[in-house]
């Protein structure tokens, strides 16, 4: 019976791997969240990570939007063998390089193969590397022109590389591969900067300290523009898990408290209630549209976007003009874009346990 229930698991995991090998639906990303380690045991998720191997460039960072798990041909790793001392493209966007490294991590746990470890370690020093003096990162490194080069906390860009180091110079053991010394130092030295980045950046209304704006101008590090639907603003968004990072900081100084409490007051201050996003049938055939509509009972919400000097919410379209309601914008970009986010409730949620570990 145990050699039967053996054979069966055995069946199971080999199955798992062609499924998220050939299954379109299933993303890179879900891939390397995949909690279950017995797959990274498999030769299909080895596999993968010699591909993972094959994008990585020759300056240690990986390009972005890469479906990793996808059968190459030879003709296709050739190709990527010759772009590989060419560095454009390497980013932190979308969660690029940070994924990748995790992915290496939990293969090199049940394969601790060199080849791995290496490339681990040389994102790494990309990372390092990406990093502005001031402790901020841009979006793409080597430098790409437009608002690529502002310090970028939009889709958690920055909070995600900071995360990764904070796991690294905690020495938690959340990424199966030993760093030397030198590099964990350096990592962090790094982490330090960026935190004081995110201090530095943390937006003030009349003297007053708030939260912070998708992205900040690398140079007097105010709140930028970056996509002409994205205007210098307060993000309910991404503020929150700036915030969460905030939190995690173990014996936190005096001014990262300070910059969770007015975050969090801020917080409170900018929910909106009484009311929920619903997807609803249009006239057009499949087409849906996103509304607005009153729930007394639906938990709070938070504007993507704010006006800097009142905190008040504002949606736009492809033209730059502010709108007031999301109605007023065009179907396109009401449907293509997450206007809204329940994203701060986590901070709220976690707030008085993070208040009493100071005492």
């Amino acid at each position: 019976m145990k050699k039967h229930t053996k054979y069966i698991a055995i069946a199971f995991i080999l199955f798992s791997s062609f499924i998220y090998a050939q299954d379109k639906k299933i993303t890179w990303k879900s891939i390397t969240e995949i909690k279950d380690e017995s797959w990274f045991e498999t030769e299909e998720a080895k596999k993968i990570a010699d591909n993972v191997l094959l994008y990585q460039r020759d300056n240690g960072g990986w390009p972005k939007n890469v479906e990793m798990q996808n059968e190459l041909s030879a003709k296709e790793k050739q190709n990527l063998l010759t772009l590989k001392s060419d560095p454009a493209g390497c980013t932190i966007d979308n969660g690029a390089t940070c994924q990748e490294l995790l992915y290496l991590s939990k293969v090199y746990k049940k394969f601790p193969e060199e080849k791995y470890k290496t490339a681990f370690l040389k994102g790494l020093l990309y990372l390092i590397s990406a990093q502005y003096k001031n402790g901020g990162w841009p979006q793409f490194y080597p430098l790409k022109d437009g608002y690529y080069t502002h310090i970028t906390y939009n889709d958690n860009a920055m909070v995600n590389v900071l995360n990764l180091f904070k796991e690294i110079k905690d020495k938690t053991g959340y990424y199966s591969i030993e760093v030397p010394n030198d590099i964990t130092k350096r990592i962090s030295v790094s982490f330090n900067n960026g935190i004081q980045c995110i201090l530095k950046t943390q937006y003030q209304q009349n003297g007053v300290l708030t939260a912070w704006c998708a992205q900040h101008d690398r140079e007097t590090l105010a709140p930028a523009k970056a996509r002409d639907y994205e205007l210098p603003s307060l993000s309910g968004k991404e503020s929150a898990k700036i915030v969460l990072l905030l939190m995690s900081i173990e014996k936190p100084s005096k001014e990262v408290i300070e910059a969770v409490e007015a975050a969090v007051a801020w917080f409170d201050k900018t929910k909106i209630e009484g009311i929920k996003i619903e997807t609803v049938p249009t006239s057009k055939g499949n087409q849906t549209d996103r509304v607005v509509v009153e729930s007394p009972d639906a938990e709070p919400l938070w504007a993507r976007f704010m006006e800097l000097k009142d905190n008040k919410p504002f949606f736009c379209d492809r033209n730059g003009k502010k709108k007031y309601t999301i109605a007023e914008i065009s179907h396109e970009r009401r449907n293509g874009y997450g206007w809204y986010t329940n994203e701060p409730k986590e901070v709220l949620k976690r707030y008085n346990q993070w208040k009493k570990s100071l005492e």
